[in-house]
């Protein structure tokens, strides 16, 4: 008896063009043969530019799955086997369905398989077994001829063209680049990735997609080893590449450290209050946090909320404590003796790169004793009490570029010829907050006198880092 309810599977695995041609012609040969076998077709189901060897969700062979198990499907038309599977594990899942299901009829346009038959059964394993050691075969394939590029600083892939370079992925656009560039600064002057994103979709600097820009894009492109002219393989850097660098090596590598200093800021809520996190109660030593009086003020309190430890006690208008420290940072930034000094320890000096050149032998080293364990010349324990010295040097290393980093919150600030307060001024808030911590280390807040309503400074300790 024929089915009455046929199901059309179609699927490719690659169609980065988006026009759908290799899973139309599996369809149109597809209906050709249930119309010669007088199958009626109930749906077409397609999973276009999606692999059935990585294991990543087909939506539509899932939909398709829930309809025969529905029992609303009688029979399977596919092109050929390895469209519907290329992992036994799935085609044995398939079977299984298709037994609890009644399935019998599954037809391939380039030869017939019976699900009712052990002989149709054992035909179908074989095909996936060599579909399956294809897919193998191909993915080996792959991985060597991209290692083998990456090696070469050569380039692969393709897909969406990245921000920067052209199509060719070797050219330069030269507006994306001077973006990359102000980017890269901003970021290493402690800007915020949350300020630089919103500072680029304000300004209408779209991605190369179009769309707007994310902390998580960003992030992504500045991280990225390519933009500094290297070539990266799995995340690791493995040598110089074929293009052209927008920025340098060194600024990648003091990108990385800040990024992944694990005390850096993520997830958190955009800070609106110029000194959050900079103030400390007198009375008890706690960092004071920001919290509007009822009328809507800003104001800094020490908090006894839940979680904090603080007293409860002291009190400060945000304004008019932002506006004394404000006032205080551009004063000592525009004294010529610190500001001369600042200048020298906030541009690329030899300690930076000293650093920077430290944690390159470092790496080079860790990658030469995962060699030697790999080739079973060291023991593990041996690869262990080897491997400890060397990150210890690399966490210090980062966290001493870190450190200085924070000073190259200062580069385009002290020589600008509209002076130090209109610069300042003209910054987002995030930068703002980046030029005070590169002076301060925390101010101290004392108790307010009772009685006294307006604003009295001497409540004021600052903490200067210079």
């Amino acid at each position: 008896m024929p089915p009455k309810a046929a199901a059309v599977y179609a699927r490719i695995s690659s169609d980065p063009d988006g026009l759908a041609a290799g899973v139309t012609r599996q369809i149109e040969d597809c209906r050709a043969f249930a119309e010669r076998r007088c199958w009626p077709v109930a749906d077409v189901y397609v999973d276009n530019d999606s692999s059935a060897y990585s294991g990543r969700r087909r939506p539509e062979y899932e939909r398709m799955l829930a309809d025969l198990a529905a029992g609303i499907r009688d029979a399977v038309i596919v092109y050929h086997l390895d469209r519907l599977h290329r992992r036994p594990r799935e085609l044995e899942d398939f079977l299984d369905l298709c037994d609890r299901s009644g399935i019998r009829d599954l037809a391939c346009v380039t030869g017939e398989i019976d699900l009712g038959t052990h002989d149709g059964r054992f035909h179908a394993r074989i095909l996936g077994a060599v579909a399956r050691k294809e897919s193998d075969d191909k993915s080996r394939r792959l991985i060597r001829k991209h290692l083998e590029l990456a090696n070469a600083g050569k380039v692969s892939g393709g897909g969406t063209r990245p921000y920067g370079y052209a199509p060719d992925r070797l050219t330069l656009v030269p507006g994306e680049a001077g973006i990359v560039k102000e980017m890269a600064e901003r970021l290493l002057a402690r800007e915020s990735l949350r300020s630089i994103a919103d500072n680029l979709n304000h300004r209408e600097v779209a991605t190369v997609t179009g769309r707007a820009w994310t902390t998580h894009s960003v992030r992504q492109l500045l991280y990225s080893a390519r933009i500094s002219g290297q070539r990266e393989h799995h995340g690791e850097i493995i040598g110089p590449a074929a293009w052209q660098p927008i920025i340098t090596p060194a600024q990648t590598t003091r990108i990385r450290a800040l990024l992944n200093d694990p005390e850096r800021r993520t997830n958190r809520v955009a800070r609106r209050y110029l000194l959050a996190g900079l103030l400390r109660c007198g009375a008890c030593g706690t960092t004071m946090v920001s919290r509007p009086r009822s009328d809507g003020r800003g104001r800094y309190v020490c908090s006894r909320d839940p979680g904090r430890n603080g007293c409860g006690r002291t009190f400060i208008l945000a304004d008019e404590v932002d506006a004394f420290i404000v006032a205080a940072v551009l004063h000592r930034l525009d004294t010529p003796r610190l500001a001369a000094s600042m200048r020298r320890r906030a541009a690329d000096d030899p300690a930076v790169a000293s650093v920077i050149q430290a944690l390159d032998r470092d790496q080079e080293q860790l990658d030469e004793l995962a060699g030697s364990y790999g080739d079973r010349e060291i023991s593990h324990r041996e690869w262990l009490a080897a491997r400890a010295p060397i990150q210890a040097r690399i966490k210090a290393a980062n966290a001493r570029l870190n450190r200085g980093q924070r000073e190259s919150a200062l580069v385009g600030i002290l020589d600008r010829p509209e002076g130090i307060a209109a610069t300042y001024a003209a910054l987002p808030l995030a930068r703002q907050q980046a030029v005070i911590r590169a002076v301060l280390n925390h101010a101290q807040i004392g108790p307010a006198v009772r009685g006294r309503n307006r604003f009295d400074s001497s409540r004021i300790s600052p903490a200067w880092r210079v």
